[in-house]
């Protein structure tokens, strides 16, 4: 049972309030219909059988005060034909197997037929009767039963007996009214398709009026969904606008978090920004006052620089992350890698390396500004120390959202398994080279805080290209 709940759950648990709304309503709509059809056309059913009983009552009714109930003494029924009055019956009782019937039927001792008038309609055909009926009529003499039988024309009739006895006569006299039914059969039909057809366009109007009223009545959710893409994609601080009131409260709480994951996120970059100066005070301290040339001076030397090397990569990165949990980052990505290519290009044009910046979309990356900044100046950096003489930054937009920023060289480039190790904290490929090993680890940190990756490959320039793929903002 539980196992039943859980597959419902999940088969149905991600539709939308209007869909679930709407299948909710279709339901009720068809249990409507159909229980409406079936619910009027019994009833039509029942009263068109009413009327056809009190039709074949009415003919028993005549039949029954048109009998003389004096016999010749030979046990038959003597010809009323001529004692009932012309306007009394239907006409089709004159009309052969016109599907309308009457007999008086004298029975024997046993309640067998034993002799019969009928109506000129039964023709040469037999009388539609049974021997079950003739029973129950016999048993309640005075009532009326009533059957289903087939007539002479092999039509379905619905078919009234009641048995009469009088003081003269020893067996009784039955009196017969049949009607054939198929009439009212194919009007409840035609009212049953009639109905199907009325309540199912009912339904579907209604099903309709219903799905423009719910969208139209949930068009508010929809722009609270569109201003919350625009909150995470930078163009809106806060939901702002007039909501309705069933909506309201969830903007104001919604602005009340955004508020207060601002506020978590400045506390953190300051407690952060405090605990990296109160470390890198009394490490700049050692480091200075080992100056001396002893082994134990040589040691404090090193460990300190270590220690400040990691400071500083964790403070880097634990600001990363603080601005990648901000919401409503949006950063333009053109002027951040011209003004940064402008800057290399002053750095290091002295030694014939120029740094150029094509193909460059604008688009907008979902990355706080200093982080962009910090991974391209880290590539371009490392670009320029070990190109010949060439840096190439462009930028494309991907299919899945992301925007790939490539920065290439025309240096030695590094094949396979040097890539592997460049991207770890603190690997230095060249000891000759400046620096702390700790570049390229920090850019593939900051691009996996926010959502992206850093790849190295081989260049068309005969280089590296190192490859960042960011999410784009709208």
């Amino acid at each position: 049972m539980n196992g039943s709940n859980l597959s419902l759950k999940a088969r149905f648990g991600h539709l939308s309030l209007g869909r679930r709304l709407l299948i909710g309503a279709l339901f009720w709509s068809l249990f409507v219909v159909f229980g409406g059809v079936v619910a009027i056309t019994s009833v039509y059913r029942a009263e068109t059988v009413n009327l056809l009983d009190d039709e074949l009552q009415t003919t028993l009714i005549t039949l029954s005060r048109a009998i003389d109930p004096l016999d010749d003494g030979s046990g038959r029924v003597q010809d009323i034909e001529e004692q009932l009055p012309s306007d009394s019956l239907d006409p089709r009782f004159n009309t052969p197997l016109s599907g309308r019937y009457w007999a008086i039927i004298a029975t024997d001792e046993d309640g067998n037929p034993a002799a019969d008038i009928r109506s000129r309609s039964i023709w040469d055909g037999d009388i539609p009767i049974s021997d079950a009926l003739i029973a129950e009529a016999l048993a309640s003499p005075g009532q009326i039963v009533h059957s289903l039988l087939q007539g002479p024309a092999d039509e379905p009739l619905r078919v009234a007996v009641q048995a009469l006895t009088f003081p003269d006569r020893l067996t009784p006299i039955l009196l017969l009214s049949a009607a054939d039914r198929s009439v009212a059969s194919a009007g409840a039909n035609r009212l049953r398709t009639t109905l199907i057809i009325a309540m199912l366009a009912l339904a579907g109007g209604t099903l309709i009026s219903m799905a423009l009223a719910l969208r139209f009545a949930l068009r508010p959710l929809n722009r609270v969904q569109s201003d919350v893409t625009q909150v995470r994609d930078g163009k809106l601080a806060f939901l702002d606008g007039e909501y309705p009131s069933e909506v309201q409260p969830l903007t104001d709480e919604l602005n009340k978090l955004l508020e207060h994951n601002r506020d978590v996120v400045d506390r953190a970059r300051t407690h952060v920004g405090n605990l990296a100066h109160a470390l890198k005070t009394p490490l700049a301290v050692l480091r200075n006052e080992a100056v001396g040339k002893s082994q134990l001076d040589d040691v404090v030397r090193r460990q300190t620089e270590n220690m400040l090397t990691n400071v500083e990569s964790y403070l880097k990165r634990a600001q990363a992350a603080a601005r990648a949990e901000t919401l409503g980052v949006r950063t333009p990505l053109e002027p951040c890698i011209e003004r940064l290519a402008r800057t290399f290009n002053k750095l290091f044009g002295h030694e014939g390396k120029t740094v150029i910046a094509e193909n460059l979309p604008s688009l907008f990356v979902r990355v706080e500004q200093q982080d962009l900044e910090e991974m391209i100046g880290n590539l371009m950096e490392n670009a320029c120390k070990w190109a010949n003489s060439k840096i190439i930054v462009s930028a494309i937009e991907a299919e899945n959202g992301k925007v790939l920023l490539s920065v290439d060289d025309d240096g030695s480039g590094l094949d396979e398994s040097q890539r592997e190790q460049a991207i770890k904290r603190g690997v230095r490929l060249d000891e000759t080279a400046p620096g702390t090993g700790l570049g390229l680890s920090i850019v593939s940190d900051i691009a996996e805080m926010n959502g992206g990756d850093l790849t190295l490959s081989a260049s068309s320039l005969g280089g590296l290209r190192a490859t960042i793929a960011l999410r784009r903002a709208g």
